[in-house]
């Protein structure tokens, strides 16, 4: 009897020790405080899971590229990912919702926003195959200027860069000339005068070193871009229940992590301006108000391209404040 019961417990014990290996790929640099939230994510799974799944985590789109991503987990090449919300657009628009401008003005805003969005977003998810862990915004984007602004006169005959359709209608709807310029050329335009303004957060305003013909940076919180964690959903549910859960609460406390993290790269950057010489301010109550009307004009644009759906979206977001 007893050799029987020793039989049986060794053809158990390699079940309840195999490990699961995951990949999880990320375009963004190892550095990006993002790309360190996933890394204690796929640490405290490793650790709650006893070991029985393993996450690794590649960066810098050293597995895929940033916008292959979510097509390589949902073909199973990756079993997780992530990407910036807004590059997933075109097949679930409501993403858009975080790149309408002057919409969500604060870290409270952009809480609220995901709330509303998150299962709106994972229905659309789920029928491709994939499950959203978390999502963790971005510092929110502001506005560098050469000299000072108080209202959208101060726009008029300047030149604004801009990268995509968004920033270009911004520019237009001030009053000023949109320059297409990469972000690493930027400080070139600004030496040779093409530049007056542009549209980005304090962080990428110190990773690019933008100190110089920059004079000033206005808070104006035009939108708070998120990046999402995502899994394939096979895979996911190929898991035991217990990992399962801990995968989850991981996630869960990656996304708290994660916003607290934002939150202090974002003040932590302004900081680092004002070392540098540029003076940091709110907007003026002027250009507060104009940027305001400006997004409930971006807002009601984007419900009509968007359709029905978008109502889902922006009612209950307005209706919650």
């Amino acid at each position: 009897m007893k050799t029987i019961v020793l039989l049986a417990a060794l053809a158990v014990a390699p079940v309840l020790h195999a490990q699961t290996q995951w990949k999880l790929a990320t375009g963004y640099r190892a550095e990006s405080f993002h790309t360190r939230n996933i890394v204690q994510f796929a640490q405290d799974v490793e650790r709650a899971s006893a070991g029985a799944l393993r996450i690794e985590v590649h960066a810098n789109n050293a597995l895929f590229k940033l916008a292959e991503i979510p097509q390589a987990v949902q073909d199973g090449k990756a079993q997780a990912g992530e990407t910036i919300m807004t590059s997933l657009v075109r097949e679930i628009p409501m993403v858009g919702g975080d790149s309408v401008p002057f919409v969500v003005r604060s870290y409270a805003d952009a809480r609220r926003m995901w709330d509303v969005q998150r299962p709106l977003i994972e229905v659309h998810m789920a029928r491709k195959g994939l499950k959203a862990l978390y999502a963790v915004p971005w510092p929110p984007q502001g506005l560098f200027t050469t000299v000072p602004v108080r209202s959208s006169v101060d726009f008029k005959g300047t030149r604004m860069r801009t990268y995509n359709p968004g920033t270009v209608r911004i520019a237009e709807l001030l009053g000023a000339t949109p320059v297409d310029v990469p972000m690493v050329e930027v400080n070139q335009a600004l030496a040779a005068g093409k530049l007056d303004s542009m549209i980005t957060s304090a962080l990428t305003g110190v990773e690019n070193q933008v100190w110089g013909q920059i004079k000033q940076y206005y808070g104006i919180n035009a939108w708070f871009p998120k990046n999402i964690v995502f899994v394939n959903q096979q895979a996911f549910d190929a898991l035991p229940a217990p990992v399962r859960q801990a995968v989850s609460q991981a996630a869960a406390d990656a996304e708290k992590r994660g916003w607290a993290m934002s939150a202090a790269v974002a003040e932590e950057s302004v900081i680092e301006l004002q070392r540098k010489g540029i003076k940091v301010e709110p907007p003026t109550a002027v250009l507060d108000s104009e940027l305001k009307r400006l997004g409930e004009r971006f807002s009601r644009e984007w419900v009509r391209s968007v359709g029905s759906e978008a109502n889902q979206l922006f009612i209950p977001y307005y209706t919650q404040r």
